[in-house]
């Protein structure tokens, strides 16, 4: 069986000075089950407890993962995997509700969490973490692959999720909206076309999750989904 259903983990506050206008923005928080023969993999896991600061910063508004995973006839001992796309909090939070699984992570993205003030430490280093490190892109099930994806972050990671009706691309927050990964979509198909210049750029891995030609591309902030035309 193969299915990818959303899981809304909440919603957070973001400041106006952090989105470069007037007014706040409100954006969801969402996780990804992905049903395979080979298990259960959970990408992300919601928001965590996060100090003061952070509390009155982001609002954040969580919604518990155990309840999330019930809604889809699932609990927390049925997840086999978990990756996350990056470790801050609002990505991982969820993660010592699953000590002992398996959570698959960029080398340097845990490096960069365990320096300095970068995310909520309980949140990665707890009782029964047990992390798969990679470094690369990689394979972690049988059509189920992990592509680099920094920006974000400099560890940030993708999966991309073969299906019968077509592949799938978990984003995560290598862009922040499906509107903005189509920008770049089109300069690349631009650049690819040979348009006369000036382009605007684009990440170097857009040419690894295009070559999948995913029929889908799904984010962790944005309830829209990008789908490729005609």
């Amino acid at each position: 069986m193969h299915a990818i259903r959303r899981l809304d983990l909440g919603y957070f506050v973001r400041p106006a000075a952090e989105v470069g206008g007037p007014q706040p923005r409100v954006e969801p928080v969402l996780a990804y089950l992905v049903r395979r023969p080979e298990g259960l993999l959970l990408f992300d896991t919601g928001i965590g407890a996060g100090d003061p600061e952070t509390e009155a910063h982001y609002r954040p508004v969580r919604r518990p993962l155990p309840e999330a995973l019930a809604a889809a006839g699932v609990a927390l001992s049925d997840l086999d995997l978990v990756v996350n796309c990056h470790l801050h909090f609002d990505h991982c939070g969820g993660n010592p509700l699953l000590a002992g699984t398996p959570v698959v992570v960029q080398a340097a993205e845990l490096a960069a969490a365990r320096k300095g003030d970068y995310t909520i430490d309980a949140l990665v280093d707890f009782p029964g973490a047990n992390y798969r490190e990679l470094d690369g892109e990689a394979d972690v099930w049988p059509g189920v692959r992990v592509v680099p994806t920094p920006g974000h972050t400099a560890g940030h990671q993708s999966l991309v999720v073969e299906r019968p009706s077509g592949g799938v691309v978990l984003a995560g927050q290598a862009y922040d909206f499906a509107s903005e990964y189509g920008s770049a979509i089109l300069a690349r198909r631009a650049v690819c076309e040979g348009a006369a210049p000036p382009l605007p750029g684009y990440p170097a891995w857009l040419d690894r999750l295009a070559a999948s030609g995913p029929r889908r591309v799904l984010f962790a902030h944005d309830n829209a989904v990008w789908e490729p035309a005609g």
